[in-house]
């Protein structure tokens, strides 16, 4: 399955063309992408019936598209989750899930400005893994039955905010406006590539800066779902952005920030790109 949110509207990407999820389901679907995670398994049945497009078919336009879950519940980051990127970071590897949260406010779209909040914000591409059917104490082995499927995030970090005081402030120096696009589309996770072959991508005015399979993982996606929901109740719609790979710019010497006119561009492969104007 390959979903889309075109104009407000959930709309399944097939071979067939575009299919508005409302109008293709006779009504039996709502046409808001939130009530679908909350009948995912019904829909998920349903949706069986149609073949995704491939993954290289044209998007729609870039203001049409909306984030893949709009108003999730919660949203559960994970720091730390590569290893080059925790040593690049200054921490040691971690031996459990380092977890914080961005606030919901700062969901947005796949595309459109990025509003600079001050001269330390750094980019961090990553997976995210959307939730299907919600639950607690889920095993590993059971992950995938939980999840919708998988999106591109980006995890955007005012690092003076995040680092002021002692301890560090994860959330908020990760929660401005805007600071989580998701999106283009949300692709389950049996159209997915092996964790080998999806890449995860970061350029900067075209300047590659973030390159790296999903199989460097720590803890991979399984095992953080198993993780997570040994604690939290996770909910339909709900987040998972899974970690960074190297290559941010608070890990390089000197450090490096956006500044006004830079274009981002984070993909996945398997899922596609989403980008960002600095402004």
């Amino acid at each position: 399955m390959r979903l889309a949110v075109i104009d407000g509207r959930a709309t399944l990407l097939t071979t067939e063309g575009r299919l508005d999820v409302e109008s293709a389901s006779d009504g039996r679907f709502p046409a808001e992408v939130t009530g679908l995670f909350d009948r995912w398994s019904e829909f998920r049945a349903w949706a069986a019936d149609y073949r995704p497009a491939p993954a290289t078919d044209a998007l729609p336009a870039p203001d049409t598209l909306g984030p893949v879950s709009p108003r999730p519940a919660q949203i559960l980051a994970v720091g730390l989750n590569y290893v080059d990127h925790a040593a690049e970071s200054g921490f040691a590897v971690p031996e459990a899930p380092i977890v914080f949260t961005k606030f919901a406010s700062s969901i947005t779209g796949p595309f459109g400005p990025l509003t600079l909040t001050g001269d330390s914000v750094d980019w961090e591409v990553e997976m995210v893994a959307v939730i299907g059917i919600g639950g607690r104490d889920i095993a590993a082995a059971d992950a995938f039955d939980h999840i919708a499927g998988f999106t591109v995030g980006q995890d955007y970090s005012d690092r003076d905010v995040q680092f002021l005081g002692a301890p560090a402030q994860f959330s908020l120096g990760k929660s401005f406006p805007g600071f989580a696009p998701v999106g283009p589309v949300l692709v389950s996770p049996d159209e997915m590539p092996a964790p080998e072959q999806t890449v995860l991508e970061c350029t900067v005015d075209g300047e590659l800066m973030q390159s790296a399979p999903l199989s460097d993982l720590i803890f991979s996606v399984p095992d953080l779902i198993a993780r997570l929901s040994a604690v939290v109740t996770l909910m339909p719609g709900d987040l998972i952005f899974t970690g960074t790979p190297p290559g941010v710019g608070f890990g390089m010497t000197p450090r490096r920030y956006l500044r006004r006119g830079e274009v981002v561009r984070a993909s996945i492969s398997g899922i596609g790109a989403i980008e960002q104007v600095c402004v």
